[in-house]
């Protein structure tokens, strides 16, 4: 399934006119691969030692790309850094607070929550989000010992 994701995604990059170099490559694979939602430098650690003159904002320029072409969503919560999702289906996410963890979880979608807050205001509603946020097992865990 991954490989089959990966060339998908390689074949939307190529259409767009994106030159696929092996840095562009790894990352993307990384991406794709990854259960978690990595910040550029865990991507940039993850990858250095395949690319040792590969720079963070390599990775950062990468990612752009990928965000305009469709492939990775750019996760921003609170002050802390970007996380990068591939999984554009829709979905939530689930954050731990004490450390950070992200978890996807599917529910029904949204949607008529945007056409009522349009049709209440008049607003053009584009897009929305929804987060939900306690702690996660391992973390509730280690605070009831």
């Amino acid at each position: 399934m991954e490989n089959k994701r990966l060339n998908q995604a390689v074949e939307k990059l190529k259409s767009t006119g994106v030159r696929m170099t092996p840095q562009r490559y790894a990352i993307l694979e990384y991406l794709l691969s990854s259960l978690g939602h990595p910040t550029a430098d865990e991507i940039y650690r993850a990858l250095e030692g395949k690319f040792p003159n590969m720079s963070v904002a390599t990775v950062y320029n990468n990612l752009r790309v990928f965000r305009e072409a469709g492939l990775v969503r750019e996760l921003t919560y609170g002050d802390a850094s970007s996380r990068f999702d591939a999984n554009m289906h829709d979905h939530y996410h689930i954050i731990c607070r004490e450390c950070s963890r992200i978890v996807d979880f599917e529910y029904p979608s949204l949607m008529d929550v945007e056409k009522e807050a349009a049709q209440k205001t008049g607003f053009m509603v584009e897009n929305h989000r929804m987060e939900v946020y306690g702690l996660c097992k391992s973390c509730h865990e280690a605070m009831v010992r």
